[in-house]
């Protein structure tokens, strides 16, 4: 197997030709992030230019590609956004950082879980539909054998317009499970097993509770990140058939090029400073929104909440998603950080904060709480830590758990968009904003979803906004450039 410069087929004017392939399963917890990992590790080591997407709104799994590949990951999501706008990302993110020689896909939960139980909207398989690229699929096959034949037998005739080329054969406790479970398979569906992979614990990677600990906050505090994929690289290099990877993956057929990108640069006489703070509190960001800024004209500054004495000298600050409870007494005592950011929060300067930035920008968070759910921090002894005073309340973790799609529109102009525009995009906590006075102003109201209080989220103070919905910037398209606009314009509303 070697790397190949000529790996992508000629373009046409309206088409483009990318080796492509979608890792899937058949539900969650069945190795298809591990395999992925694996996979992008091997191929990269072994000379291809692999680029990383995930089907879905996540966050974590893409730091570790990021990471692996030294290319930006991207996430596709067919329930945000409208068919041309995922092939738009898709063909985008296999330029930005260099001509792909291949791009492997990870799907969400299970191959055909999605929005509804009567169509695929959402899920893996609308993206594998999208993209037309064929799918290997994951198998969790601990403890079956000829079980696993009717598993991928039931996943193929589920929905015949799903090419699924291969299976990787995961948690195989020796040869004899091996070989009935490979024979079963392939007698009775005609797909090949292009991978058998044996139980091993040395492949696992931290899990918390909203997945797996992010990649840069397992880089600090981990002093065997890289052996650890090392071990799953060398294992899924030895225990799945590359060349049938990149066979299946050059057996896509062109894709149409969109009549339209989002992916334009807007020149600008003076480019607006936005701080994004990045750290292992918060580090939940959609390439697609950082990349979006910049082409919209602005100029990235990066700063950590946990480590800086101050605020860098910006013309507004973007706070995204994370784990500040984890880090909540780091947090406090950064007192001339939680002071410049009131500050400046008073003084009009343009703040938002998607979640974990919501939580920041209120005036306390409350870890451990008790009686309130299952959520792990819990079982720790309740704590109260100074936050930064920005917005109004208290924040609670450990009462909930929210997990949905979201719909909201703008009653009125904020940072990120005027009143009457409305978006799709989705939550994930554990934690809800208490104590909140009873003028209490929110910006956003929601069709669909929990946010904040009784179907508001965006709650607003001056000119920052705080939501618990995560915008996904290539879905809600005027994300970036009314963020840079009101910048630019100093408005205060």
């Amino acid at each position: 197997m070697t790397a190949s410069s000529d790996i992508l087929s000629s373009e046409t004017k309206l088409e483009k030709n990318i080796p492509r392939v979608l890792i899937s399963a058949g539900s969650s917890s069945s190795g298809k992030t591990t395999v992925t990992i694996g996979l992008l590790a091997s191929l990269s080591r072994a000379g291809y230019k692999v680029q990383p997407f995930k089907v879905g709104l996540d966050y974590i799994d893409p730091s570790y590609y990021s990471e692996i590949t030294g290319r930006k990951a991207r996430n596709i999501d067919g329930y945000l956004m409208e068919e041309e706008r995922v092939r738009d990302v898709f063909l985008h993110g296999c330029e930005a950082d260099g001509e792909a020689d291949i791009a492997i896909i990870e799907g969400v939960r299970g191959l055909y879980e999605g929005f509804e139980s009567l169509s695929d909207i959402g899920s893996t398989a609308q993206i594998a539909k999208i993209l037309n690229c064929a799918v290997i699929l994951v198998l969790n096959a601990r403890s079956i054998t000829r079980s696993a034949a009717a598993i991928v037998s039931g996943f193929k005739a589920f929905d015949p317009k799903i090419n699924i080329a291969g299976v990787i054969l995961n948690n195989i406790g020796g040869h004899r499970h091996a070989l009935k479970a490979k024979e079963a398979i392939e007698h009775y569906t005609g797909i090949p097993v292009i991978g058998i992979i044996p139980r091993n614990n040395d492949m696992m990677i931290s899990m918390r509770h909203l997945g797996l600990v992010p990649a840069i906050e397992e880089r600090r505090r981990s002093k065997n990140f890289d052996e650890r994929i090392r071990i799953i690289r060398e294992i899924i290099s030895e225990s799945v058939d590359l060349d049938k990877v990149l066979s299946i993956a050059r057996q896509a057929a062109p894709l149409p090029i969109p009549q339209s990108t989002i992916f334009v640069r807007r020149d600008m006489p003076e480019k607006p400073v936005i701080g994004i703070a990045l750290d292992e509190a918060f580090n939940f960001y959609y390439h697609d929104n950082l990349e979006l800024l910049e082409l919209a004209g602005a100029k990235l500054r990066y700063f950590s909440p946990v480590h800086d004495s101050h605020v860098p000298n910006v013309d507004g600050i973007y706070i995204g998603g994370g784990y500040p409870e984890l880090f909540a007494a780091e947090l406090e005592a950064n007192v001339s950080m939680r002071e410049d950011i009131k500050a400046m929060s008073k003084a009009g300067l343009p703040i938002y904060g998607e979640c974990g930035g919501l939580m920041y920008l209120t005036e306390k968070l409350t870890t451990g709480v008790k009686g309130k759910g299952t959520y792990h921090m819990a079982d720790m002894p309740e704590s109260t830590y100074d936050m930064a005073g920005a917005l109004p309340g208290h924040t609670l973790m450990g009462h909930k758990r929210v997990v949905s799609y979201n719909i909201g529109s703008l009653t009125m102009n904020t940072v990120i968009g005027k009143a009457g525009d409305s978006f799709r995009a989705h939550e994930f906590h554990h934690s809800e904003v208490t104590e909140l006075p009873e003028d209490a102003k929110f910006a956003i109201q929601l069709s669909r979803g929990t946010g904040i209080a009784d179907g508001w989220d965006g709650l607003i103070v001056n000119n920052t906004l705080g939501c618990y919905a995560h915008l996904v910037a290539s879905s809600y398209e005027e994300f970036a450039r009314n963020f840079v606009n009101f910048i630019g314009r100093s408005e205060t509303f």
